[in-house]
């Protein structure tokens, strides 16, 4: 019995500690460089599948220039697949500035410096896994 006891009590820590590592939790940094100037802030878009990039942003945030660069964090994201795209809102009116075309007035980028072929970033070129302690780099 006493056996049975200690077998039950190893495979529920057992258990615990394996949804514990399921449910960890990451930080993303994001280094921006390439600015031509520190007017305005960056807006800064994560978006968590396919379907919503660039349309629907999953978590979002701002950060000054500084020295023609900034570093921002998103903190609190679990283990997936992820693309972020960031807009230099040099007007800081809160949103990219496009031409009568839809072209963008104002400089932006992608995570893994994906770019576009007459059309926005795709995506599939865009996107990348979290994983511990994680920084990308993106270049305007």
């Amino acid at each position: 019995m006493k056996n049975l006891i200690v077998i039950g009590s190893i495979l529920l820590l057992t258990i615990s500690i394996s949804n514990a590592q399921e449910t960890a939790m990451f930080n993303l940094t994001i280094e921006i460089s390439g600015f031509t100037s520190n007017k305005g802030k960056v807006l800064i878009g994560l978006y968590n599948d396919e379907e919503s990039f660039l349309k629907k942003i999953y978590k979002s945030g701002t950060s000054k220039i500084k020295d023609n660069k900034t570093i921002y964090t998103i903190e609190g994201l679990s283990k997936a697949e992820y693309a972020v795209s960031i807009v230099h809102d040099e007007n800081d009116n809160n949103k990219m500035d496009t031409n009568f075309f839809g072209i963008p007035k104002e400089n932006y980028g992608c995570s893994n410096n994906a770019k576009g072929f007459m059309g926005p970033p795709k995506y599939k070129d865009a996107k990348f896994t979290l994983h511990k302690g994680m920084t990308i780099k993106i270049r305007i």
